[in-house]
């Protein structure tokens, strides 16, 4: 008797998660290498950042090794238009994923930040996160599937000093992530929100920051990739699920002071250091 015939893995992932995949912070880093891990399950891939040149290479790159579709929007996602302009664009596409990868991040003490650049954070990383998941959960659920890919962090499991505002924008979106996994399912929508340790994504430099020890970007987004549709949570690498391990049975505020000395060793330079979006250049200024 013939035994049934082996199910090709990427024909089931496009099936539910297919054709088209958006991808935020696709330019570099974790959203770069989410937008490649996508490709290669046969996904046509929508990629959004700042920098069209950036986007149109990795566009050229992902059709010539992959054989997919693409399509390259640069957007700035601390404009309040910019998630609307997303879905615009994207209206005559027959989209099932979207990873919300774009993010940034400052570090050192808030009352010497600028203002302005924790409302740009808070822009990118709540606001803009809100309005793609409203627009594209609504889209899955009347089409009965698709998946929806959330990027929060270790820092989101409790308040940390020196990147307090950071980590608060992080618990807001593990937390979003969790309520709508349930609120989702029955419609058809999987929910996973991904929360990394350290990684090696330019991050560090950028902030000021000194890792000793960080995951690469593959061992966020292919566990991630794995693990949409069987999991509410994934917590990637292995270092992360150490300190995950090492803190959960804290009581809070002692996580707090724990993370916050890490914190404090990470940013030795007491100056305020804003991490930019994945895509953006070294510095980043405001006028006036």
């Amino acid at each position: 008797m013939k035994s049934a015939a082996p199910i090709d893995a990427r024909s089931v992932f496009r099936e539910r998660y297919g054709p088209w995949a958006v991808i935020t912070g696709a330019s570099d880093g974790i959203g770069r290498e989410f937008a490649a891990q996508t490709a290669a399950r046969g996904l046509d891939v929508v990629l959004v950042a700042r920098r069209r040149s950036v986007l149109e290479a990795l566009a050229a790159e992902l059709t010539a090794r992959h054989g997919v579709h693409s399509r390259v929007l640069d957007v700035d996602l601390s404009d309040p238009a910019g998630a609307d302009t997303i879905a615009a664009a994207t209206a005559d596409l027959d989209v099932g994923l979207l990873v919300a990868a774009a993010g940034f991040g400052t570090s050192g003490p808030l009352l010497d930040s600028d203002i302005r650049d924790e409302l740009d954070m808070l822009q990118v990383n709540c606001a803009a996160v809100l309005t793609l998941t409203h627009h594209f959960g609504g889209r899955f659920a009347r089409r009965g599937c698709g998946g929806l890919i959330l990027l929060g962090s270790l820092v989101g499991y409790q308040g940390v000093g020196r990147a307090a505002h950071y980590a608060a924008t992080k618990a807001w979106v593990q937390t979003l992530a969790e309520g709508l996994h349930g609120e989702l399912r029955p419609l058809g929508v999987d929910v996973l929100a991904v929360a990394p340790g350290p990684v090696h994504s330019g991050f560090a430099d950028r902030a000021g920051m000194v890792m000793s020890r960080a995951a690469r970007p593959a061992d966020v987004a292919a566990p991630a990739l794995e693990a949409l549709g069987r999991r509410r949570t994934i917590v990637p690498g292995a270092l992360s699920k150490t300190l995950t391990w090492t803190l959960a049975p804290l009581p809070r505020r002692t996580r707090t002071a724990i993370m916050t000395r890490v914190m404090n060793a990470m940013t030795p330079n007491r100056t305020p250091h804003l991490v930019n979006p994945p895509d953006a250049p070294p510095t980043r200024t405001h006028p006036g």
